[in-house]
């Protein structure tokens, strides 16, 4: 009688660490979304205040999106068939791409099938053993699984801390090999914002590439969207930017801009581009659509932005630590709410939404031992009513768990 994968014990072990992270308190269950993403959505059965999405100008449900991604499928069919180097680009695909650099102000685009897949694809075709990779601490975890990929020498730099930066970089700069400085854009767990002016002026002191993630400014910051480059006004100055199509554009996907020849090069190097078959006709649509929004609709941002002010200034006025001492180290729609121990925050957060607000827990290995918290993102189509019930749970909930007073 053949073995059933459930006799066998090789796998035990993974078994084991999930005890272990219930043993901590840390362990979850995937919440199932069975309507819409939206302000207000019903998970596991449950209608409640969402306050975990990425759906920053509430993109996923837009008019102009869904009508393209209809279209689309209707002209070319539900799939493109193959990865982009065989059959698999399509006249659609090309037309995003160029649609991103006109709009981002840049030479040529390469759309890769995720965000993850865009920087990790990206930093370790562009760097090799015997190259150096001087990288924010807090840098997104698919930096550093490209930064390991690459094979390159990896210096981590104190958050935010250019000082910190260009000490490093003077450690490697008589070493032969290109060096590569990269930060996010915003940071994902804290929503600050990368200090991106003065790691310019390192890189081109320095000789380095300057690489930027603005998957989270995407749609947020700078010119009808246009990121951290933009709100900075740095182009010109940043190499490599990276971008996604998941959070605000409201799809799927990632970008990479800069010149000609690095996207021709990532083109014929990048392993998930030459891998993984092309998006579908419909999602390349929707991209397209929602780059078009992002000009004709600005009302989107500022209503995000609206939200972002007066939900922030509540959520800091209930005593709740939300990354600053006295002011929050947020910067952006994104906001912690720090809870310290990672069993704490899983049941604060399940308690809120037993209440009606869902905002998950994050612990360890996401963030620092010690850091776990809930992360609370705005969008633009969340109502006043919303958000003044989301504060009045958390209130409730916080108090009775004496994690406010």
């Amino acid at each position: 009688m053949a073995t059933t994968t459930a006799s066998r014990s090789q796998l035990s072990y993974l078994a084991d660490q999930m005890n272990d992270l219930k043993q901590k308190g840390t362990h979850f269950k995937l919440r199932v979304l069975e309507d819409p993403q939206a302000p207000e959505s019903t998970f596991d059965g449950k209608r409640v205040i969402n306050l975990a999405s990425n759906n920053y100008l509430g993109l996923t449900t837009h008019p102009k999106l869904r009508e393209a991604a209809l279209e689309a499928t209707n002209k070319y069919g539900v799939g493109s068939g193959a990865v982009r180097t065989v059959s698999g680009t399509m006249k659609i695909h090309m037309e995003l791409e160029e649609k991103i650099a006109r709009f981002k102000n840049v030479e040529a685009c390469v759309v890769f099938q995720s965000g993850f897949a865009a920087n990790a694809g990206t930093v370790s075709a562009i760097l090799g053993k015997g190259d150096f990779i001087v990288s924010d601490e807090l840098n997104h975890a698919s930096i550093i699984d490209g930064a390991r990929l690459s094979r390159a020498t990896i210096k981590v730099f104190r958050h935010k801390d250019a000082a910190h930066a260009e000490e490093l970089l003077k450690e490697v700069a008589n070493e032969p090999g290109h060096k590569l400085l990269i930060s996010d854009g915003v940071f994902s767990m804290d929503g600050d914002i990368g200090p991106l002016p003065a790691l310019c002026d390192l890189a081109e002191k320095y000789g380095a590439i300057m690489m930027v993630d603005d998957a989270h400014s995407s749609g947020v910051l700078g010119r009808n969207g246009r990121g951290t480059i933009d709100h900075f006004n740095v182009h010109g100055r940043v190499d490599v930017q990276v971008g996604t199509l998941s959070k605000a554009i409201g799809a799927l996907g990632g970008y990479v801009c800069g010149s000609r020849d690095l996207i021709d090069f990532l083109y014929h190097r990048a392993r998930p581009f030459l891998f993984s078959t092309s998006h579908p006709p419909s999602v390349a649509a929707t991209c397209i659509a929602a780059f078009d929004v992002l000009e004709q609709e600005p009302q989107l941002m500022e209503k995000l932005w609206e939200n972002t002010r007066f939900f922030k200034k509540e959520l800091g006025g209930l005593g709740f630590n939300i990354g600053g001492k006295t002011t929050p180290v947020s910067e952006t729609p994104i906001t912690p709410i720090i809870i310290g121990e990672g069993r704490l925050a899983m049941e604060f957060s399940r308690e809120l939404f037993n209440e009606g607000v869902f905002t998950p827990g994050i612990a360890f290995p996401t963030v620092a031992e010690g850091k776990a918290r809930l992360r609370t993102i705005m969008t633009a189509t969340h109502t006043r009513q919303q958000l003044e019930k989301a504060l009045e749970v958390l209130n409730k909930v916080g108090k009775r768990m004496g994690i406010i007073s």
